[in-house]
């Protein structure tokens, strides 16, 4: 998710406040589940908190952590079934380098997953870039390739750790 700074967008920064985004996330999730008629549970609501809590990817067994610490089923599959469901309405993504979860900034709205991957301070920021699904569409029908899925992860450094600022 990229910020508004003045009239630039900016990647997310170690120092933000993610409080706003959680509750931003989950009131996009309930009316999201309310939309498909899903149940959001304390569990699968607290795993979104907890992918939220950081702009950070979240790994599953992190994530198991944390609910254990809390005093929440501590199973793997308690984790990985919440996981699923996320997944399946639209309300977080996989990495899939990192094997590793993210917020989805655009809930009901069907889109490709583009994400930028900071290596110095772990942040991703998902884009909405209707030209890049276009590009790989094209590309791939000029060599008779249907895409079915597109995930796109692309790798650098955000401004904060190119100027040597991240924390």
């Amino acid at each position: 998710m990229y910020h508004l700074v003045g009239d630039k967008m900016s990647f997310p920064s170690q120092c933000h406040d993610h409080a706003g985004c959680i509750r931003t996330a989950v009131a996009a999730a309930e009316a999201e589940c309310r939309r498909r008629g899903a149940r959001l549970t304390d569990v699968r609501r607290r795993v979104l908190e907890l992918v939220w809590s950081s702009h950070q990817p979240a790994g599953a067994y992190a994530l198991l952590e944390a609910l254990g610490r809390e005093g929440f089923p501590a199973a793997p599959p308690t984790v990985y079934r919440a996981l699923d469901f996320l997944l399946a309405h639209g309300l977080v993504h996989r990495i899939e380098r990192l094997n590793a979860f993210i917020g989805c900034t655009r809930p009901g709205e069907a889109h490709s997953g583009q994400f930028l991957l900071c290596q110095g301070c772990g942040i991703a920021a998902e884009l909405a870039d209707a030209g890049i699904d276009t590009a790989v569409e094209q590309a791939a029908g000029r060599l008779g390739f249907s895409v079915t899925r597109q995930m796109v992860e692309v790798e650098g450094l955000c401004s904060a750790c190119r100027e040597g600022a991240a924390p």
